[in-house]
Order: structure tokens, then C-alpha cells, then sequence
């Protein structure tokens, strides 16, 4: 990353249709951002609890670093970080390297979703 650069990733729900659109627009040439898309805000909840956004707050812009190093970070026991670090990885929020560090290769996250009357 150059200096002074700031990556940000946007976090949020995506329905076919808005995928579908977002797909055209790239294709198109349109810069769509990184984002990592939910098909429900129940699944977004169930991946983004407390405990896990303070995982990746503690990450953000720090660099590949191993699970004991971040539940240092976020003062927690080790077995329940590496519990919400695997989740983190399985959504593919988290990165797992080849030295078996994980890395969070953003400086800030954002959460975008819209709720409308039933």
C-alpha cells in the first residue's frame, strides 16, 4: 500500500439483482469499492458480532499478525478469538497467510444496509 493511502471496505447486504447491477457497472468501467456482501441481515448479525468487530478494529491497518497477537489486542482468551478469527476467514473477511498469520488488509470498515418498512 502506498503512503497515505487509506483502503476502506464496505461491509452490507446485496441482493441478485443489486449484484447483478454492481457486476454491469464494473464491467462497464465503474470502480465499485471493495465489498463484502450478505444475502440477509440475519447472516450479517450472525458474522459481525460484537466480539468480531472489535477483532477487526484492533486489525485494521496493522499488517498480518498471528491470532495470539490479537487476542492480546482485543484482551480476550485465545481460544475464543481463534474461534471468531476462523469465522472471520470462512466469510472471507479475514485473511489467512501462508505463514499462518491473519491479516485484515484494511484501515477502516464500513457497514451499509437499508431497512424498509415491512
Amino acid at each position: 500500500m502506498d503512503e497515505g493511502s487509506h483502503s476502506v471496505v464496505t461491509l452490507g447486504l446485496s441482493s441478485i439483482q443489486e449484484t447483478k447491477r454492481q457486476v454491469a457497472a464494473a464491467f462497464g468501467g465503474h470502480a465499485q469499492g471493495t465489498r463484502i456482501d450478505f444475502v440477509s441481515i440475519d447472516l450479517l448479525w450472525k458474522v459481525l458480532t460484537v466480539k468480531r468487530l472489535e477483532i477487526l478494529q484492533a486489525m485494521a491497518g496493522q499488517g498480518a499478525m498471528a491470532v495470539r497477537e490479537v487476542a492480546r489486542r482485543v484482551g480476550r482468551d485465545i481460544k475464543a478469538v481463534h474461534g471468531d478469527v476462523t469465522a472471520l476467514v470462512s466469510a472471507g473477511i479475514l485473511d489467512r497467510t501462508a505463514a499462518g498469520k491473519v491479516s485484515f488488509p484494511y484501515d477502516e470498515v464500513r457497514i451499509d444496509f437499508t431497512l424498509k418498512a415491512a
